[in-house]
């Protein structure tokens, strides 16, 4: 569809376009759904290109499990224990090695509370509360004093374990490094109107590091009403989201597996949410009225069959008459 002449269509799919006034209009609508979040979508021009940017709401929609990679490029590797790395109950002799306890200094214990004024021993500035200290090294005192309310329940220590083997909620293996999304769970990922669905298919895994190629996944737009339409790889996911209206009540952008998909049309899904009795009352009706068609072609071309008889009849008693 050709729309005015310039910079006035703007595309949005393998010859699909829309006016630039359209798509603006819509844009208009699609930020006061969002109004004070950060779903609100901004556009800029760009050489006489009109570009929009901004987030995008997808769906995990995955039926089998996915592959990341085994350990996350930002991931804190601890280094192994050092001299510089002993707790300050361990003193080290001038060569690195362990003095014996008696040869640890005698420390005077005086009160918790000193009186203001008392300067510490050494350094001539006040002590600094412990919860304060930038880092507390642990002395075989602390260990003695540690108060028991500090220990973890058995609630809090499963809640780690399943803090530690999930990912944004989602259940992860570590020895498998397997990552099973939560079906309907939602993620995004900033993009533009110039991506392409192949591109901002790369941008979700590469978000996730996700091991899989992008060839096993597509985009799908899914509707409330049970129709399925999936985003071709000349598509712009974003323009499609903004054409599709802001309300995820009405239609989401999901992730899914190519070959456990298939697409519904508007004219199935309006049959989608029936119950089965409703169902078979309408293939019934629809066999009946199948029938009667059946039965009023079959009396036409009998009427028909006969006239040609009749006709033929005619014809061939027409010469012997003579």
């Amino acid at each position: 569809m050709e729309l005015g002449g310039g910079g006035d269509a703007v595309p949005c799919g393998k010859d699909k376009f829309i006016s630039r006034n359209e798509l603006l209009l819509h844009l208009k609508t699609y930020n006061i759904y969002y109004e004070g979040q950060n779903l609100q979508l901004r556009h800029r021009e760009e050489e006489g290109e009109l570009i929009v940017e901004g987030l995008l709401n997808i769906s995990w929609g995955l039926r089998r499990p996915i592959r990341l990679q085994m350990q996350d490029d930002n991931q804190r590797i601890r280094p192994p224990p050092s001299s510089s790395s002993w707790h300050s109950g361990c003193n080290l002799g001038a060569h690195g090695s362990v003095l014996k306890p008696s040869t640890l200094p005698d420390i005077p214990v005086t009160d918790g509370n000193p009186a203001p004024g008392t300067e510490h021993p050494g350094n001539g500035a006040a002590p600094r509360p412990a919860d304060e200290a930038p880092q507390l090294m642990r002395t075989r005192s602390d260990v003695g004093v540690r108060p028991r309310g500090s220990a973890r329940t058995p609630g809090e220590q499963r809640r780690l374990r399943r803090h530690r083997f999930s990912i944004n909620g989602h259940f992860y293996n570590h020895k498998t490094s397997v990552f099973t999304p939560a079906y309907g769970s939602v993620t995004n990922v900033r993009i533009n109107s110039t991506m392409t669905t192949p591109q901002v298919l790369k941008l979700l895994l590469n978000k996730f590091k996700i091991e899989n190629s992008a060839e096993e996944f597509a985009l799908y737009m899914v509707h409330t009403s049970g129709e399925k339409q999936k985003l071709r790889g000349s598509d712009f996911p974003l323009l499609a989201r903004i054409l599709q209206g802001p309300c995820e009540q009405v239609s989401k952008v999901f992730l899914m597996e190519k070959d456990q998909v298939e697409e519904v049309t508007y004219d199935v899904a309006q049959y989608i949410k029936f119950e089965m009795p409703i169902l078979r009352s309408f293939i019934q009706k629809l066999e009946e009225e199948e029938d009667r068609e059946v039965k009023k072609l079959k009396h036409k071309y009998s009427i028909l069959r006969l006239m040609i008889e009749q006709r033929l009849e005619e014809i061939s008693e027409g010469p012997t008459a003579m």
